[in-house]
Parts: C-alpha cells; structure tokens; sequence
C-alpha cells in the first residue's frame, strides 16, 4: 500500500558561495547577518518599512564542477567564478547599497540576477473573484495571473506558493488566508504577492520576500510601498528585441551541476526537492522517467496546496537531461508549465511536449489534452501504445535498486564522515543524465556502424531489458529520428 501524501512542509535553506579563487592570497569578508545590516535602508529616496521583508542586495556567484563516475559514485570539486555566469560581479561585497533584509538573506542572493519584470497583489473579492489589486509597471499584460496566484481550491488552506508560465514569462506567487471579523470579506482574507521573470531558474531567491509582503498584505491593505521599491531595484532591463522564447527546463551537465547544499536541510529551490520527488513515487520513478524522455504531454493532478506538485513538474523535466552534443535538437523541449487552471486549455492543445499540474478535477476529462495522467502516485494513460510502458520490468527495479543503494551510500557518508562535497540532488540529476547518456551515446554509435542493428546485447548494455522495454525502444527511435533496426529474439521492427 502506497503512502497518500508527503505534505511535510519544506524548510529554508541556505546556500553559500565557494571562496573566490583570485582573492586566495587574502581570507574573504565574513557573510554579512541580517542582525549586522544597518537599522535602514534606502532606495531612490525612498525608505522600506520596517518588518516587510524587503531591501536592496546583490552579491556574487561561483561555478562548480561535478565528476561523476557511471552509476556508482559522485564526486564535486568547486571550480573557478567570480560572479553570475556570463556576468561579471560589478560591486564587491560589502558596498553601502546592498544589505540583506528579512525574507532574502545575503546567502540567498550571492548569484542573484535583476530579472523582475512585473509585480503584483491579487485578492479574492467576494462579489468579483480573484482580481488584480495592484501592478507595476502599470502597462504590462496581467489577464489571468489572477487565476494562477490564487489555486482553484485553495480557500481551504491557510497557505501555499504557486509556480505558473504565464505567455513568455514565469511568475511566482505566493498565498495566505487570514481569518478576519468582516462580514463583508465573509471572515476571510485571501491575496497573493507574486513576480514574473524570463526566467524561473532565480525566481525561487524572491520566495521568502513574497511570504513576508503577502502576511504584509493581508495585515496591512493597501501598502505598496515595500512592492514599489523592490521592483524599481529588481526590474529587468531586457533586449529591446526579444524573440519571447519561453524558457526550456535547464540543461545539465557534468560540469555545471551547482554547489552543494547543506545535506540535513531540507530545500525550498526547485532543485532541491528531487530526493522528496523520488522517495514520492518509489520505483514509479522509472516508469515516469520513460514518458519524460518520450518527450509526452504529462499532467499532474493534486489537491491544494500546489506548490510542492510544481516541484514535481520541475524534477520530472530534469529526468530527461542529456548532456550528449546534438541529442533532442529535432524532438520538442520537455517545457515546465508549471500550475494551469482552465484558461490553459488553448495553450496546452498547441503543445507537442509539457509537463504541468493542476488542481482541477476537470482536466481528467480533456483526454486530448495530455498522454499521461498522474493522481497522486497513480500513473496512467489512455493512449493504448504506451500502455505497456506502465508495467516496471527487472530492469527497472534493477536501476531504481542502484539508485536507493546510491543514495544511501551517499547519506552514509555525510553522517559518518562529514562527507558534503555533493548532495542526493546531484546525485539523482546525474544518475538519470547518465543513463540517458549510454542510451543516446550506444544508440548513436550503432546508427553511424555499418551494421546499424540493434541487438539484445547493446539493449542490455544500456541497461534496458531487451523484452520489457521492447516497446519503449522502438519509440525512442521514433521520436529521435534515430535509423536503426531493433532486433530482439527475431521481432524486427523498424
């Protein structure tokens, strides 16, 4: 019997940059606490109020780099950087315009990049709906956020955070529902405080921020002070000539696997939460890391509170990660929806490959819409192909025995020896970016002989079952437009 739910909520965590390797002649400046920050601060004339969560700051980024020996053991290694890559630190550290406020901490921010294009309060009126209170700047398109920043059903919960794609951005929000003695409000209180970026990848930096400002909201109506300032420091400065690409689900690879966190916290960064994604699912994982790799339209549907299924989304996209040169540049990007509601419905019918959650009950019923469903821990499609994908085979089992054993190695290590130098995320990313790697890496090999079968012994050599994962190969090539012949036990399809 599978377990129902991990509603556990997740903790803060921290992430400290690795010492600049052109300042190893002098020891760095300790990390400033937000108990040393000055009593004030001050932006553009203006002063934050106090307990809102908000302040100016800025500090700098570093790369890492991640050895991985093949499905048995990880190993990281800090590496050069001196800021945010492709951008250059501009201030050192410790200058008077950047100190660290409550909600997002000085270590928060070190690789932190002005990304915000808009800022917004929406609240639930109990003769509109949820409505849009307040925006900067005044002439951005926000129709609909108002219905990604407050999660159909959430009026049962006291709090939540939401990820969602709105048009060529992502946004973040985050809920709270404050009990109040209105008659007018019907004795509750809901809003949201969210931002949209390019990018999600940095919106996780901001969570604490838009946590304090919605307590701020739901207390204080009607100040947007703190909200004004953060978006004047925060706005982005895009190219005048963007082409409104949306954003795909990071590629990984070997040598960019961030630092490592702190192993006993639990995280809030998207990033963090694949060791809670995979002990959720258990063996299911590799039945849904087929569909990922398929490039499907997979669904997911849950109940409120929503934030901790948008980490679902994210961590699904990345069991699909190849670092090959050339692989997938012909198949369609595995795009993070992230939350939709029923507004999304013209969206999705033009999508060849997503991934997506839902708290709608209703999206079950739109068949056309997606080719896996997924409720709770319960897999499923309707499309009769890959029905057979649905059944775990020894290998699978085998993989996900590897994986477990890898993990508790790992876990063995950081109690025993103290050992930190990686962590179950990068664990996990790089286990499934490895596998994928043989499969692509033999695949191609086998295209570009001159006898381009593909035999029982190179399924085996990726570590596929010849005859359990018959059908999932068979669509592989399909889908990759790879010209090989799969030969197994005289079934020859091509």
């Amino acid at each position: 019997m599978v377990k129902q739910s991990d509603r556990a909520p997740l903790l803060d965590w921290e992430e400290i940059p690795p010492p600049d390797p052109n300042q190893t002649a002098h020891p760095p400046p300790p990390m400033p606490r937000e108990e040393d920050a000055p009593k004030s601060s001050q932006l553009a004339g203006r002063h934050a109020p106090a307990g809102t969560g908000w302040s100016p700051s800025n500090v700098s980024a570093a790369a890492t780099t991640i050895t991985c020996s093949p499905t048995r053991s990880v190993t990281a290694a800090v590496a050069s950087g001196n800021g945010s890559p492709g951008r250059p630190r501009t201030e050192p550290l410790g200058t008077d315009r950047h100190v660290p406020f409550p909600g997002l901490s000085a270590r928060d921010q070190w690789e932190e990049k002005d990304q915000i294009v808009a800022v917004f309060v929406v609240t639930f009126d109990t003769r509109s709906g949820n409505m849009v209170e307040w925006s900067l700047p005044h002439d951005i398109n926000l129709d609909g956020v108002e219905f990604k920043s407050i999660a159909s059903g959430s009026h049962r919960i006291t709090s939540d955070f939401i990820y969602f794609r709105k048009g060529c951005y992502f946004g973040l929000a985050c809920f709270a529902n404050m009990p109040v003695e209105s008659e007018l409000e019907r004795g509750a209180r809901m809003k949201s405080v969210g931002i949209l970026s390019p990018s999600y990848t940095l919106l996780y930096r901001y969570m604490h921020f838009l946590e304090n400002q919605v307590r701020h909201q739901l207390k204080c109506p009607g100040h947007y002070s703190p909200l004004e300032a953060f978006y004047e420091d925060k706005k982005a400065v895009l190219p005048p000539t963007g082409n409104g690409l949306v954003t795909a689900c990071p590629t990984w690879s070997v040598t960019t696997i961030n630092r490592c966190m702190h192993p006993e916290m639990k995280i809030t960064h998207p990033a963090g939460c694949m060791s809670q994604f995979i002990q959720f699912f258990g063996e299911q994982i590799m039945v849904l890391w087929k569909f990922a790799l398929l490039r499907k339209r997979i669904l997911i549907f849950s109940p409120p509170p929503v934030g901790v299924v948008c980490y679902r989304v994210y961590c699904l996209c990345c069991l699909a990660n190849v670092s090959l040169p050339g692989i997938g540049v012909s198949v369609p990007e595995l795009r993070p929806f992230f939350y939709i509601n029923i507004a999304d419905i013209p969206a999705l019918g033009t999508e060849l490959s997503y991934v997506a959650c839902t708290t709608e009950k209703i999206f079950e019923e739109k068949k056309d819409l997606y080719d896996v469903y997924i409720d709770n821990q319960n897999v499923k499609t309707h499309r009769s192909h890959l029905q057979p994908l649905l059944r775990l085979n020894a290998s699978d089992k085998e993989k996900y025995r590897k994986l477990s054993e890898q993990r508790q190695m790992l876990l063995y290590s950081q109690e025993v020896d103290g050992d930190c130098t990686t962590n179950e995320e990068d664990l996990f990313i790089l286990f499934f970016m490895e596998l994928n790697n043989r499969i692509f890496q033999t695949l191609s090999d086998v295209a570009g002989s001159t006898d381009p079968y593909l035999t029982a012994e190179h399924v085996r050599a990726m570590g596929l079952d010849p005859q359990g994962d018959r059908y999932f190969l068979a669509d592989l090539l399909e889908v990759y437009g790879i010209d090989v012949t799969l030969v197994i036990d005289n079934l020859c399809c091509s």
